[in-house]
């Protein structure tokens, strides 16, 4: 090779000029734009990890439990109280939702095969895709005469059938427009694809309004189907970076296959146990947090922009003139939110009641009346 060959000749094709993930970390008054549970960890659940961390340090000279098998049994008990019964054989976990999709494409995906999504959803899901060499399709939301970030069976199952890809990824609540989907579009989406891994991404589910089912309650003769979750959001753990996945045995043990050996640390493992035999006093902020997230919806409205309404811990609201104008303009009063470059629109997170307060003060202020024009 020649000794002048520059790195960016030397990246893979597909990957160059491309632009990395990555939301601004800016230190701000008020930041509510990750979606990030704004109230801290209990002291008494920061007790029990301190202490159970300082206990599993004495044997950090040996590797963690390869199959985190405490770990895999617990989270199956949580996701076994909403009424569905999940066993340990079904769960799966990384270092954060991300690393498991990873898994999912690593093991499902690759060269020559393809992923569909619903755009606007999750950014990560083409980026993940991307990094494992399987081709993103960007399949499109909208439905006539409902929403424009509606997506319905028909629409769903048409795109499918024309691309006919390896994995589809369904996001509800989705991201970054809160929307949740009903289990109809999930099941038309699973027969439509007979070939297709299906992952509904769940990230979100606990701030689901009430009535609002769950992909978890589909599981059962659908060994296609994926529902995927963290403990970043509603556990209020996005540091402990844990991300975990349901679905049938046999996707599991595919997944040992492409995992990095001993890919979750003791540490982690002891953090999360920890969180989850605390999970009814770290998801006492969750109906907190709906609350604001529904007083944002109802007072955006009354001044005059255009909120989604949202089953997730944010709010999508647009009827901006410019939303990147919008954006600098709340920063500069102090308030971080996420421009997710859809024109006219931004993302906030549902914070404290103080926050929300804040972020309301601050959009009064930028002017009389939005007049930008939805897509």
């Amino acid at each position: 090779m020649d000794p002048r060959t520059t790195v960016e000749a030397m990246l893979r094709p597909d990957l160059r000029g491309r632009t990395a993930y990555g939301a601004p970390q800016l230190e701000v008054p008020v930041a509510l734009n990750t979606n990030e549970n704004s109230y801290p960890v209990p002291a008494v659940v920061v007790d029990a990890i301190a202490a159970a961390v300082r206990e599993a340090a004495a044997g950090l000279n040996r590797y963690p439990d390869r199959e985190f098998t405490a770990l895999r049994r617990a989270l199956a008990a949580y996701l076994s109280r909403s009424g569905t019964r999940v066993t340990a054989e079904q769960v799966w976990a990384g270092n954060g939702s991300n690393e498991v999709l990873l898994h999912l494409l690593q093991a499902f995906g690759g060269p020559g095969r393809t992923a569909l999504g619903f755009t606007p959803a999750y950014s990560m899901h083409p980026i993940i895709t991307t990094t494992t060499g399987t081709t993103w399709l960007d399949g499109m939301r909208g439905v006539e005469g409902h929403g424009a970030f509606d997506l319905d069976a028909a629409s769903a199952v048409r795109q499918v059938v024309e691309h006919r890809p390896d994995v589809v990824f369904l996001c509800s609540p989705n991201n970054p427009t809160g929307t949740a989907l009903g289990l109809d579009v999930v099941e038309a989406v699973h027969d439509a694809a007979p070939e297709a891994l299906v992952v509904v991404d769940e990230a979100y589910e606990e701030f689901a309004r009430p009535g609002t089912p769950s992909a978890l309650t589909l599981l059962a003769g659908r060994p296609r189907l994926v529902v995927t979750r963290t403990m970043s959001k509603a556990f209020a753990l996005a540091g402990g970076r844990l991300g975990y996945l349901a679905a049938d045995p046999a996707v599991t043990e595919a997944l040992r296959l492409v995992r990095m050996p001993y890919h979750l640390s003791t540490p982690t493992q002891a953090v999360a146990l920890a969180a989850l035999a605390h999970a009814d006093l770290m998801l006492e902020t969750v109906d907190v947090i709906k609350e604001q997230r529904d007083r944002v919806v109802a007072e955006l409205g009354a001044l005059g922009f255009e909120p989604v309404p949202s089953d997730a811990n944010f709010v999508l609201f647009g009827h901006l003139a410019d939303a990147r104008a919008t954006w600098q303009a709340l920063l500069d009063r102090g308030v971080l939110v996420r421009d997710v470059g859809i024109p006219h629109y931004l993302r906030v997170t549902a914070g404290t009641p103080d926050e929300t307060t804040r972020f309301l003060e601050a959009v009064a202020a930028l002017a009389p009346t939005p007049t930008g024009a939805a897509p």
